[in-house]
């Protein structure tokens, strides 16, 4: 379905620059088709993106529908919007901040 194609996407696009640089992890509850939990986890060597629990802690917690992730990640939703009351919920986020 449309998420897991997504999430491959994301997969094959992945770099150890980009997981060097950018050290978070994403978890994604989606609802709707293709929905359950889902990571992008660009922090562990190598980095991977799939279906389940990321295999560490996830830093940032996010609720939507599978729908409105598809848009997102497909730049036919713009983030600001997916985070509009009622689209999403962040659960949980824990930021370091690194000099």
């Amino acid at each position: 379905g449309p998420v897991a194609e997504t999430f491959r996407v994301i997969q094959e696009a992945m770099t150890e620059e980009y997981v060097r640089s950018t050290q978070g992890v994403f978890q994604f509850e989606l609802s709707g088709d293709g929905g359950g939990t889902w990571y992008i986890d660009l922090k562990t060597k190598g980095g991977s993106a799939g279906f389940g629990k990321p295999p560490v802690t996830a830093d940032v917690v996010m609720s939507m529908s599978s729908t409105d992730f598809v848009k997102m990640f497909t730049d036919k939703l713009k983030p600001f919007l997916a985070f509009m009351p009622g689209n999403s919920i962040i659960k949980s986020v824990t930021l370091s901040l690194e000099k």
